[in-house]
């Protein structure tokens, strides 16, 4: 197939979207889970599990696809990848108990995996090298669009057609995305020294695996709340409309908190905005909690909550690309791993919480652990001068 086009829209258009395609894939499962625990006449704990065994899967499965991307193509591998996951959404649907869920899922998770590194790889080659941190953004946005538009949708879809048509719909859209990726992306020719040196060697330095440990606890305290937050909107009376507004403003919170943090880190420096992240988002996990007590202010409260932890992530991203110039798309592409990392161990940690004493349980557990980052970040990522202020030294 011929390239759709050259044009930098058309390829950051193509990035964005399939990016939203994963995120709706794995945060249209929180919004769901009452529906997929009534059919499946399981609690919802249970039913999160399908949650965490995506994310498992997707963090184990990364590092060996990008590997194998750097050796045979990434564009080959994003097919690839893009095709399982409509195979999987299909297999989702055609799930008749707990385990075949399960099993979709682990094959919607490894499938995955092989998307975003890809996707990220290959915007990263196109990009102008003095805009490459702008364009990774603008497609780290369509991930994050998909809390605010994917995963309403989706709930309102599933409560008007039945679940399975959202898995339908998200099949249907993988396929669509595969051919759209091939026509955009040129073929690539692995040939280089370099790049071979690379595939042998995907990781000598540790020093890396260090810096993750923040974003590992930092998913770990935010999407341990997500995961179960439908479940815990509908034990306080939402219905799955409200449900629905309710993603959307947490889903526009995220939006705003992802633009915000890439300025001020900029700005500010990345440490100390993904420190002060930390430490918002504790003390919104607090006031959540009284939130949903007195059954007042809870979509506000949910909205400032995504927005102040999503001041995180850039600020990591930032931090990493800057540090490990030379390993740039190796640290960016283990620190997505270390996201799915941390939303497995959330989702799991935050199911236990549920059992335990509830969603507002949850919330205060998980606030202990974005309290934990803070004092991490402050001692294992070094400090840094602002990224502006570097640039203008740079320039002098």
């Amino acid at each position: 197939m011929a390239i759709l086009s050259n044009t930098p829209l058309a390829k950051l258009s193509v990035a964005w979207v399939t990016m939203f395609l994963i995120g709706t894939e794995l945060f249209v499962f929180s919004p769901l889970l009452p529906m997929l625990a009534d059919d499946y006449q399981i609690s919802a704990t249970m039913a999160g599990l399908s949650v965490a065994i995506f994310s498992l899967t997707y963090m184990m499965s990364a590092p060996p696809l990008g590997h194998l991307a750097d050796r045979v193509g990434r564009r080959r591998v994003l097919i690839c990848s893009l095709l399982a996951v409509a195979a999987a959404n299909l297999l989702t649907v055609m799930a008749t108990n707990l385990p075949s869920l399960l099993a979709a899922r682990l094959l919607a998770g490894t499938a995955a995996a092989g998307v975003s590194p890809s996707i990220y790889a290959l915007v990263g080659d196109a990009a102008p090298p003095d805009r490459r941190a702008t364009w990774l953004a603008l497609v780290v946005s369509g991930l994050l669009a998909s809390l605010a538009l994917g995963a309403s949708i989706g709930t309102i879809v599933g409560a008007n057609f039945g679940w399975s048509h959202v898995f339908l719909a998200l099949a249907f859209l993988a396929l669509v995305l595969a051919c759209l990726n091939r026509g955009t992306w040129p073929s690539e020719r692995i040939a280089t020294s370099t790049a071979r040196t690379a595939a042998a060697h995907p990781f000598a330095a540790t020093g890396v695996l260090r810096r993750l440990v923040p974003t590992v606890l930092w998913s770990m305290g935010l999407y341990g709340v997500y995961t179960y937050l439908g479940a815990g909107l509908a034990a306080v009376g939402y219905s799955t409309e409200g449900i629905a507004q309710a993603i959307l403003v947490y889903g526009c919170g995220a939006l705003a908190g992802v633009v915000i943090g890439g300025r001020l880190a900029d700005r500010l420096g990345a440490k100390s905005v993904a420190g002060a992240s930390f430490i918002g988002l504790c003390t919104c996990l607090i006031l959540l909690r009284l939130a949903f007590d007195t059954g007042r202010l809870i979509e506000p409260a949910l909205g400032v909550s995504s927005a102040v932890a999503q001041l995180f992530f850039p600020a990591q991203q930032a931090g990493l690309a800057n540090d490990f110039p030379n390993r740039r798309g190796a640290a960016l592409a283990w620190n997505n791993s270390a996201l799915f990392c941390g939303i497995s161990l959330g989702s799991l940690v935050g199911g236990g919480a549920l059992a335990l004493g509830g969603f507002n349980t949850n919330l205060m557990i998980s606030a202990g652990i974005a309290l934990v980052g803070c004092l991490v970040n402050a001692a294992l990522v070094p400090g840094s001068a602002p990224l502006a202020v570097g640039r203008a030294k740079h320039s002098e």
